[in-house]
């Protein structure tokens, strides 16, 4: 089978004619680079990506990380990816280069973080959550804790996590018990335990940078008092080097489905008089800061399940390519010679789901990174503004329908190989098992679909819905007068419209009955992100259709057609129902919040 992680015309497709990332390079901060700089980059992410991560990634699958009540074990190849990644400054990618970073535009970050991620997703989480936790100490930390921490994170002697989760308590982050006591010498002890902590705890770095929720003792009650610690693992003297080992203690690993070589962990804080946090910013706005990483993340995990399905769509394409089986329902003849697979309609239905899901989610995750991009360095502070309020209103899609479909696509994949699939000597059915945890990571559907209902569709006035709406419009005009996506652009109107016209409907609901407003927000947020993700396949397919009008080459004309059939497939397909689920929604169904738990 392939041993092809992504197709970089694919990205080259998605950066450079979809994005415009070249015009990047007009932005002050990014004066002193050019496109073959980003090309480097990319070319560099790729090849570690293909030397260090994709050869252990079954491995890793195969043999778990281990705790022996002292110490954790990873299979070795972990560190070398581990110590690759730091020394081609991956870590520190996208911080200015007077912190010595690499003074990365974000998507083209993002972007080596998709091969780092196809390759090996839980080898790759390492990193992934350092770059977040590290991002967090940058932006919020005082200067003395990122004098002391922040160097280390991002040349890789340090990793870092994100603590939130609790044996007690999962989303409801405002009934978290994790209590801090201030010290005399300004810090604080930190008693409590976490759970299902991703990378809590290895020995890949000297050290690890715990980011931790907790409240302060008196602090008031729910998501209004919580508070952000910064609590290694081993305490770092002043002078940088490192002290005793604090007060956190793993308690234990977990064992999942997927991901298995990132290693998932209960970590206990304090059983031995308080484990030694710092105070990050100011107390009880904790949370609003750990959302930064918690928006990166769930980014991250989107683009992380979106490859997982491109993954699955190549080795299912490569697969019904050379597999021989049967013949077409018309052929009568027995000793005919057998068809390859990808001859039969089916099979090509389902790799036609594969791509509209595959491709679809990648646009729609790299397009989230640019908005970031343009939220910190677009000219205008308008621009920003709008580009962080667009943003802020399109995550919990952009989290939820790569993580949704992306699952469907790597099932789609093991259905192709037929038996080969739900064999382990093929990749497919760790594709799934991988990309099964991506609809719970950072959030699972229900609480990004009550997040958008009841609080992002409204918030300020409804501007970031209004940018959304004027976005999607420009891109219907566009197309209006077009030969081939003419008809897409009316098909999106239609769906636009059903959107348009249930928002507010939902909204006056939820403001009469708030639980049974909100029972339904799960379909709202499905509905939503295929509307969204229609609207990216429009504007895919007004890029290949531009390219064909001017006279693209024959080699790159089936890449283009490709592209525009997907785009048909989707406004025929995937936003058929929309109009029977909004009419569901829009009666304000009762079955789900009538359901009693006697009658299970």
């Amino acid at each position: 089978m392939t041993d092809k992680l992504l197709n970089e015309r694919e990205l080259n497709f998605q950066l450079y004619e979809m994005l415009d990332t070249e015009a990047l390079l007009e932005r002050p901060r990014y004066a002193d680079h050019d496109r073959a700089v980003f090309d480097a980059t990319l070319e560099t992410a790729r090849g570690i990506a293909a030397e260090y991560l994709a050869p252990h990634n079954r491995k890793g699958d195969a043999n778990e990380p281990t705790f022996d009540g002292e110490k954790v074990t990873l299979i070795p190849e972990t560190k070398a990816a581990w110590n690759a990644l730091a020394e081609a400054g991956f870590h520190a990618a996208h911080h200015d280069a007077e912190d010595g970073g690499l003074q990365l535009p974000e998507v083209i970050l993002r972007t080596c973080v998709a091969y780092f991620s196809a390759a090996n997703i839980s080898t790759s989480g390492y990193s992934f959550l350092t770059i977040g936790s590290a991002n967090l100490v940058k932006s919020f930390a005082s200067d003395e804790l990122r004098e002391r921490f922040l160097p280390p994170m991002l040349d890789g002697r340090y990793s870092g996590t994100m603590a939130l989760t609790e044996p007690g308590q999962g989303s409801a982050l405002g009934d978290i018990r994790t209590t801090a006591r201030p010290a005399e010498d300004g810090s604080y002890r930190v008693f409590g335990q976490k759970m299902f902590i991703s990378g809590g705890d290895h020995e890949l770095t000297d050290n690890i940078v715990h980011m931790v929720l907790a409240r302060i003792e008196g602090a008031p009650a729910g998501v209004k008092g919580i508070s952000l610690f910064l609590v290694p693992k081993v305490l770092v003297n002043e002078d940088g080097s490192l002290g005793a080992r604090n007060d956190v203690a793993l308690a234990g690993l977990l064992h999942k489905m997927g991901y298995r070589n990132t290693t998932s962990t209960v970590l206990s804080f304090g059983e031995k008089g308080g484990a030694v946090g710092y105070l990050v910013g100011e107390a009880n706005k904790g949370l609003s800061y750990m959302f930064q990483m918690m928006n990166e993340a769930r980014i991250g995990v989107a683009l992380g399940a979106s490859v997982l399905a491109y993954q699955s769509y190549i080795h299912a394409l490569d697969y019904a390519r050379e597999r021989p089986q049967g013949r077409l329902p018309g052929s009568k003849d027995p000793l005919a010679p057998q068809v390859r697979i990808v001859e039969h309609a089916d099979v090509r239905r389902m790799l036609l789901q594969q791509k509209v899901y595959a491709e679809g989610s990648l646009s729609l995750c790299l397009y989230a990174s640019s908005l970031f991009e343009d939220s910190h360095t677009a000219p205008t502070d308008a621009e920003r503004a709008d580009a962080a309020e667009l943003l802020d209103l399109l995550i919990p899609m952009v989290k939820s329908y790569p993580s949704k479909y992306g699952v469907i696509a790597s099932d789609l994949g093991i259905q192709i190989l037929g038996g080969s699939g739900y064999i382990r000597e093929y990749p497919l059915e760790q594709y799934y098992r991988d990309n099964r945890l991506n609809p719970i990571h950072e959030g699972t559907e229900g609480i990004h679909g009550l997040d958008l209902l009841g609080r992002k569709l409204g918030q300020r006035g409804g501007k970031g819905y209004r940018l959304f709406l004027e976005a999607a419009r420009a891109s219907i005009s566009e197309a209006a007068g077009s030969k081939q996506c003419a008809g897409l652009a009316a098909a999106l109107n239609d769906a636009l419209g059903i959107l348009e016209q249930l928002s507010p409907e939902l909204q006056a609901q939820v403001a009469a009955d708030v639980d049974l407003g909100l029972a339904n927000a799960t379909a709202y947020l499905d509905l939503f992100g295929r509307v969204v993700v229609g609207w990216i396949w429009l504007r895919q397919a007004l890029v290949a259709e531009r390219a064909l009008e001017a006279g693209a080459a024959d080699s790159e004309a089936d890449f283009y057609q490709g592209k525009l059939h997907a785009a048909r497939y989707f406004m025929d397909w995937e936003l058929a129902g929309l109009a029977s689920q909004a009419q569901l929604l829009r009666a304000g169904n009762r079955l789900t919040y009538d359901m009693q738990d006697a009658w299970f």
